[in-house]
């Protein structure tokens, strides 16, 4: 027996030593181009190194112009993990291997921000009604293809809904990341952009008021689902048990100083975040249901009848899933 019980324990020791053994020397973690590089390097840095105290391992800030730099950073595995917005995040799971595991959610306790549209406070323009008049003598900036409240959410109530586009309306039509399309409404160099209330009313009001003085909300949009956090499906279970250990005790468990200290390296990131939920990549099915029935809107407008139900089928198919969800959680 105790023959046994000693090969049990050394069994136990080897699979330890394997999974020590699977850690990589270095972790990348994506970070989408919300704003400059810099900045969001100087505001995650913090993080990234606890992180890597956690894990043993280098952590290093993975940055690219545009959100689908991240994106293919994941699908070659140059990116292990990342912050993404939920469209963005639709597309690291379905071309990039990717896997939603934990949601942000705001300091305040919130779980979901507004895509907005903006404008300069003196412009003259005061609704969407003002906007849908299309009369094609103003300027748009809309935001990078895979932002969620910086281009899809827009994409489906203001454009789809009313059945225009940026281009039947605006005389020219720019693309830009929230910091860059708010600093251009503020200096006048577009009359109207897409942008959110994180970027807004958090990030530029804390960090740029004379910029933020000058701008307006004139469209809101329903709730949209906080951030998702995606790592890579390949990685090892080990690799992963770490990983979210590390995210789901971050700021929640510890000695009260250590959990001050972690909430405010939180509330330092992007519009201040609270510690981690648990998620899935149930949390996309919304902006997926939102991105199907633009498709169905497309299509119907073609009179594309296969399309159309191609679209429905695909409607139907995560409205079920939906379903199953409900409200309790993803």
């Amino acid at each position: 027996m105790f023959k046994k019980l000693v090969a049990a324990v050394a069994v136990s020791m080897i699979g330890l030593g394997s999974a020590q053994a699977e850690m990589p020397k270095q972790i990348n973690f994506g970070i989408i181009s919300t704003e400059s590089a810099s900045a969001l390097e100087k505001s995650f840095a913090p993080f990234l190194e606890d992180m890597a105290k956690s894990l043993g391992v280098t952590v290093k800030p993975f940055f690219a112009s545009d959100y689908a730099g991240v994106i293919e950073g994941m699908r070659f595995d140059k990116v292990d993990l990342a912050w993404f917005g939920n469209k963005s995040a639709i597309v690291a799971v379905d071309r990039a291997g990717g896997e939603v595991f934990a949601q942000t959610i705001k300091d305040d306790g919130s779980e979901g921000y507004h895509s907005l549209l903006i404008t300069h406070k003196n412009s003259g323009i005061n609704s969407l009604e003002d906007v849908l008049k299309c009369d094609k003598t103003k300027t748009f900036g809309n935001g990078d293809p895979n932002s969620t409240s910086g281009f899809a959410i827009p994409g489906y109530y203001v454009w789809a809904l009313n059945n225009k586009t940026p281009e039947d309306c605006f005389k020219r039509v720019t693309r830009s990341n929230h910091e860059g399309n708010a600093l251009a409404v503020a200096n006048g160099k577009v009359d109207v952009a897409t942008n959110n209330t994180e970027s807004i009313y958090a990030r530029l009001q804390k960090n740029n008021m004379d910029a933020f003085k000058n701008i307006k909300e004139i469209w809101r949009s329903p709730l949209i689902p906080s951030d998702p956090m995606v790592w890579r499906k390949n990685l090892s279970d080990e690799v992963k048990q770490k990983i979210y250990y590390f995210i789901m005790q971050y700021g929640r468990f510890g000695p009260m100083e250590k959990v001050k200290r972690e909430r405010q390296v939180l509330a330092s990131l992007s519009d201040g975040w609270g510690p981690f939920l648990a998620s899935s990549n149930a949390q996309l099915l919304d902006v997926r249901q939102i991105e199907a029935f633009k498709k169905k809107l497309k299509a119907e407008q073609k009179g594309d009848a296969a399309a159309v139900a191609e679209a429905e089928k695909e409607l139907k198919m995560l409205k079920d899933m939906a379903a199953v969800v409900g409200k309790a959680g993803y």
